[in-house]
């Protein structure tokens, strides 16, 4: 059976997540220092390994994670176990025409290899969707590769449903 329980507080900084394997997880917000740039870019670059439309490049994805941590309308939460990150959740505030309001929009989600299937990437969804509720989002979006199947997955099992809105394009 496996327990999963969210604790949130004031005084500490993220939300604690204890797992079946009794691994404590802490989801906790990104920094702006060079370990937690580091680890963000690294693992970006495993997972634009595993997309069609992306290409790892350290310089390029260092530049945007300063982009978002330095955001006023975005947020990074990092997934702590024993004190070494394993996962990260990039979210922002986008302006939506079909709601008038606020959407918060989830630009990337990764979790190491090692940690997959332990409820990591639940726990960082969770906190990002949180987050952007709290700060008055109206309805939460993402964007998936379409052969990443069990990134798909889970967001349905986590109840998110497929948009028909549109087929994702890009111009350079």
């Amino acid at each position: 059976m496996e327990v999963i329980l969210f604790i949130k507080s004031a005084f500490l900084p993220g939300v604690i997540l204890f797992m079946k394997q009794s691994i404590p997880i802490v989801i906790r917000p990104a920094v702006d220092n060079i370990a937690d740039r580091n680890f963000i870019v690294s693992l970006l670059g495993e997972l634009f390994e595993l997309e069609q439309d992306f290409q790892p490049d350290a310089p390029k994805q260092a530049i945007a994670v300063k982009m978002f941590l330095r955001h006023p309308y975005a947020k990074i939460f990092i997934a702590e176990s024993n004190r070494q990150p394993v996962g990260f959740c990039i979210v922002s505030m986008q302006i939506s025409t079909a709601e008038g309001g606020w959407s918060g929009e989830i630009e990337d989600l990764a979790v190491s290899p090692q940690f997959r299937r332990h409820g990591v990437a639940q726990a960082l969804l969770r906190a990002a969707e949180n987050w952007s509720y709290d700060n008055g989002a109206l309805r939460m979006r993402l964007n998936c590769d379409e052969q990443n199947l069990a990134a798909r997955e889970l967001y349905k099992k986590l109840g998110w449903q497929k948009s028909h809105l549109f087929i994702m394009f890009h111009h350079q």
